[in-house]
């Protein structure tokens, strides 16, 4: 019967664990100045996560950044490439800038979750050449998020189009991950008592 309680608390963990990632999806990237196109010489580094809420259609940016040569602009996300990590693409985001992103400074941390279901978070040229509507934006952008076409860029104003840029790429949830390893742990566990 004990064996039993945990090869189904077991199976129970794993199965939670599919669910999670289905809801939310982790996006992530080191920014540099090599990684602009064209490559530039900045010194400025920076890391950009976005999570993508399927269900709830939002969309969380954590940008963190220093070293910068210059006063920054503005920041957005730029979509979609034609080719994976390379190229440039429109913005995709809310223009000309994420709202309340710090401007004027070389270093900073912007923090902001979108409604991705409001036009106003999409670049109008995003929306007219998706679909004209916001879930076709919206399906667009997380294919490029998916397929490596899409880059988070920070813009200052030595380097107007783009100062510290990278491409996002997916990242697994670690909750996910713990789940799905406790539960493949539990699983082991029944197996090895069964063999003894």
């Amino acid at each position: 019967m004990k064996l039993n309680a945990l090869f189904v608390g077991g199976l129970l963990a794993a199965a939670a664990a599919v669910p999670a990632a289905a809801d939310q999806t982790f996006y992530q990237t080191k920014l540099d100045g090599p990684s602009e196109a064209p490559p530039n010489i900045s010194p400025g580094t920076g890391m950009a996560t976005v999570s993508i809420d399927s269900d709830l259609r939002t969309m969380h940016i954590h940008e963190s950044f220093s070293g910068l040569m210059a006063d920054t602009t503005v920041s957005h996300i730029h979509c979609c490439t034609t080719a994976p990590n390379s190229g440039t693409a429109g913005v995709a985001t809310a223009i000309p800038t994420f709202p309340d992103f710090p401007s004027g400074v070389r270093e900073g941390v912007y923090d902001h979750t979108f409604d991705m279901k409001n036009a106003s978070n999409y670049n109008p040229a995003f929306i007219a050449a998706n679909g004209n509507n916001v879930d076709g934006a919206f399906n667009a952008l997380l294919t490029g998020l998916n397929t490596g076409g899409a880059y988070s860029n920070i813009h200052s104003t030595m380097f107007p189009m783009g100062e510290i840029r990278g491409f996002l790429a997916p990242i697994p949830e670690p909750e996910t991950y713990a789940m799905l390893l406790a539960g493949l742990a539990m699983i082991s566990a029944v197996a090895r008592r069964r063999r003894a």
